[in-house]
């Protein structure tokens, strides 16, 4: 990603973007060489604007109400190289490059489990 286009507030979007109810986005996050789906995770207004600020994945944690920085503790961290979002503006897709497995079991993607 260009470092021009998260500079330029006009061309993020995010007021375009349709949160839920809670506050929340549902973002997508994929391998951006492979393009394997890693894991589903939840952004509100602000971890979006950390996500943008810092160039790597913030998320907000439904379970514990609060923040979580993927990688921030594991290591594990995901560096954004696009975000896109749907045509109803209301989720995310997140292109990584991920510095480890996506999963807090180990696993590459949270998707490993068939039926």
């Amino acid at each position: 990603m260009k470092d021009e286009i998260w500079e330029k507030p006009e061309n993020r979007g995010t007021s375009q973007l349709r949160f839920d109810t809670n506050g929340l986005i549902p973002a997508v996050i994929q391998n951006s060489a492979t393009k394997e789906v890693l894991m589903l995770a939840y952004m509100n207004p602000e971890s979006l604007q950390k996500t943008l600020e810092s160039g790597e994945t913030w998320f907000w944690s439904r379970s514990r109400q609060e923040l979580w920085h993927k990688g921030g503790t594991s290591g594990n961290l995901q560096k954004v190289v696009e975000i896109r979002y749907d045509c109803d503006a209301d989720t995310l897709l997140v292109l990584v490059e991920p510095a480890g497995p996506a999963c807090h079991t180990g696993e590459t993607s949270c998707f490993y489990r068939k039926i």
